[in-house]
C-alpha cells in the first residue's frame, strides 16, 4: 500500500503537466470558429418578491401568504406556461435596523419568491398592468428567453466547428503546409502561451479591422409599465465558440 501511495504521489505532477500544457509541444495550428444569431425571445420569465415584516411572525406569514395568492391567480389568469411556476418556501428571519448607533428589533422578515414564465409578449404585458408593487411586493426582475435555445446552440457549435476546420485549411494553404489532422477540438479556450488570449482574436475570415458597432436601432413601441417599471423587448443574440488545434504535416 505504502509503495501504492509513492507511485501515486509521483504521477500527481505528471497529470497536473498533462493539464496545463494543453497545446501539442509539434507544429501545429491553432484556430478558432464563431457563429451567432440573432433571435427574437418568445419566453419572458418574470420574478416576484413578497416581503412582510410584523412583531408577529404568524401575521407576516398570513401576509404574505395572501399576496402568493394574488401573484399565482394572476400568473394563471394571463397564461404562463403551467410547469414554470416556481412557488419558493417562505424564509421567516429577524429584522433588525441601526438607530442612533443602536440595533433595534423592528420584527420577523418573512419572505418568498415567485417566478414564472410567459410565451407571449402580450401576455406579459397583461400580467404587468394588472400588478400593483409595493414595499412588500415588488417585481424583481424580468428576463426574455428564446424556447428553442438549445437546438439552436447544437446548429451554431457545428457551424462553428466547420468555419475552424475551413480556417485552418486556409491558413496551411496560404502558408504552403499539410495539415497532418486534427489533434484537439473543445469550446473552452487552451492555455494559451504565445500571448494571445480568449476575447483577443481577430476575425478569422477577413483581415480588415472591425468596424466599430452601430448604434443600437430604436425598439418598437412594445412597452408595459408598473410602477415605473418597463418591460421592453428585443433581439438576442446567441453565439458559440469553438477552439480547434490541427498538427502540421512534417
Amino acid at each position: 500500500m505504502k509503495r501504492a501511495w509513492m507511485l501515486w504521489s509521483l504521477l500527481l505532477p505528471v497529470v497536473a503537466s498533462a493539464q496545463v500544457n494543453s497545446l501539442p509541444s509539434q507544429p501545429h495550428l491553432l484556430v478558432k470558429g464563431e457563429a451567432h444569431r440573432e433571435v427574437m425571445p418568445d419566453r419572458f420569465g418574470v420574478l416576484v418578491t413578497l416581503q412582510r415584516v410584523d412583531p408577529s411572525p404568524e401575521l407576516a406569514r398570513m401576509q404574505v401568504q395572501a399576496d402568493a395568492a394574488t401573484v399565482l391567480s394572476a400568473f394563471r389568469g394571463h397564461h404562463v406556461l403551467p410547469d414554470s411556476i416556481d412557488a419558493a418556501t417562505l424564509t421567516i428571519q429577524p429584522k433588525t435596523e441601526y438607530i442612533d448607533g443602536r440595533e433595534v428589533f423592528k420584527g420577523s422578515e418573512v419572505t418568498r419568491r415567485l417566478a414564472a414564465t410567459f410565451k407571449t409578449l402580450a401576455d406579459t404585458r397583461a400580467f404587468l398592468a394588472e400588478l400593483r408593487t409595493s414595499p412588500s411586493l415588488q417585481l424583481s426582475g424580468i428576463t426574455p428567453s428564446y424556447s428553442d435555445e438549445a437546438s439552436l446552440r447544437k446548429t451554431l457549435k457545428a457551424d462553428a466547428a466547420r468555419q475552424s476546420r475551413e480556417a485552418a485549411e486556409g491558413l496551411a494553404k496560404a502558408y504552403g503546409v499539410k495539415l497532418a489532422g486534427l489533434y484537439t477540438i473543445s469550446d473552452v479556450a487552451p492555455a494559451f502561451s504565445y500571448g494571445i488570449q480568449a476575447g483577443t482574436w481577430p476575425g478569422t475570415h477577413t483581415s480588415v479591422p472591425p468596424a466599430p458597432p452601430a448604434p443600437p436601432a430604436p425598439l418598437a413601441d412594445i412597452s408595459a409599465r408598473v410602477d415605473g417599471e418597463a418591460l421592453e423587448a428585443g433581439s438576442l443574440t446567441l453565439s458559440e465558440n469553438v477552439y480547434a488545434v490541427f498538427l502540421i504535416a512534417q
